[in-house]
């Protein structure tokens, strides 16, 4: 089986008021040491080191944070450290996340140039209003431009990122958005509903009652399934499919990264706070940028969490990920899989709760598939609640 690779920059120009994330605004001063830093990660890492079995590497990510802040040759550098370490599959997806801001024609052709020929760009909305209002630096404008760039360069595989959701969207600002990204027609889209929580500061705002970062100017959660479902419809009628809840893509143009956090297949993360999973075990690293960098540089090991996953909790994240797909889950396989693994009485209790969960039209069956209904894709959190608690 292949690995998936996840590199994770913590960086950024402005924290978004909608961000729950582990990353912060810091100097650039601390860019390079820490592109350094996970150079050495990549060179100590015990993954890389047999020359007889080394894992064949067919997906790149560099998330964030802004990936793009990193110089051009400190990410040219970090793919020639993966290179050197790893197997290389061709052809391997490597992606880049990049802030429309931060893109210039200068930039681009190094990415290129590097071998990254996937770029993650993070639109967000194509409402002015709406980007000054969620902290965001750049507007409708760059987004435009910065697409143009990437084309010029040769980069040909773009995913674009809007939130439904977003303080003072309405559905005419909504309608235009989805407008604007179909006339630059992305090869893949993602669409994500505002999340309201105390990890940012308009989550927590919100839940105070409070106005601040124009707290009080969020749409109606019906008018949030109001704008996903309205782009669903726009989306399967300009030829995007949908396969994950929350992911479209032209024919070809899936995630192939993404796809593996879905399907439990190995990935390894590097970096602070980046997660792996070996098929049986999971990892984190510090989540302190300077923390990580220290740790390299002394030569211990940055890991924070290690859990070995346990036949029930693997169980779980069969469905609870699986069934994100649009296409479902093999259910047989899993009865198959885990009805050896001890898993016999809780399959059964998942079988009678499914049934149930069918009776009130929230998951379906042809039975042999498992997948949640596509008019339910919106209460998928409640149905996983339902199913798994």
């Amino acid at each position: 089986m292949t690995l998936g690779i996840y590199i994770q920059v913590p960086f950024c120009q402005t924290k978004c008021t909608y961000c729950n994330f582990h990353t912060g605004v810091v100097s650039r001063d601390r860019y390079a040491p820490y592109a350094a830093a996970i150079c050495r990660e990549i060179v100590d890492h015990p993954e890389g080191r047999s020359e007889t079995a080394r894992p064949a590497v067919d997906t790149v990510y560099f998330g964030g944070g802004t990936p793009s802040l990193l110089q051009p040759a400190a990410l040219a550098q970090i793919l020639d450290a993966l290179r050197a370490r790893f197997d290389w599959a061709v052809p391997a997806e490597i992606t880049l996340e990049a802030d429309p801001e931060t893109i210039t024609a200068e930039k681009a052709s190094a990415w290129r140039a590097a071998g990254f020929n996937r770029i993650s760009l993070g639109a967000q909305s194509f409402s002015d209003r709406e980007l000054q209002s969620a902290g965001r630096m750049h507007r409708r404008a760059d987004i435009c431009r910065a697409t143009e760039l990437l084309h010029a360069a040769g980069l040909a595989n773009i995913s674009m990122d809007l939130i439904a959701g977003l303080p003072h969207q309405t559905r005419a600002t909504w309608d235009e958005s989805i407008a604007e990204l179909l006339r630059l027609r992305p090869e893949h889209v993602s669409i994500y509903m505002l999340e309201i929580d105390e990890g940012s500061r308009l989550g927590k705002e919100s839940l105070a009652g409070g106005s601040r970062y124009s707290a009080g100017a969020i749409p109606a959660d019906d008018a949030i399934v109001e704008f996903y479902e309205s782009a669903r419809a726009r989306l399967a009628a300009a030829a995007y499919e949908h396969y994950e809840i929350s992911n479209w893509a032209l024919a070809g143009f899936r995630s192939r990264h993404n796809l593996k956090y879905w399907r439990r297949e190995p990935f390894l993360g590097l970096g602070a706070g980046a997660h792996s999973f070996d098929g049986v075990t999971r990892w984190a690293n510090v989540h302190d940028a300077a923390r990580y960098v220290a740790c390299i540089e002394q030569g211990a090991s940055p890991r924070e969490q290690v859990e070995r996953v346990t036949p029930g909790q693997a169980l779980d994240e069969e469905f609870f990920l699986g069934l994100r797909q649009l296409e479902g889950i093999d259910f047989s396989r899993i009865e198959s899989a885990y009805g050896q693994n001890g898993q016999r009485d809780r399959l059964a209790s998942l079988r009678e709760r499914i049934r149930a969960l069918e009776r009130q039209g929230l998951v379906e069956s042809d039975g042999t598939r498992l997948r949640l209904a596509p008019d339910r894709l919106t209460v998928s959190n409640e149905v996983f609640v339902e199913l798994l608690e």
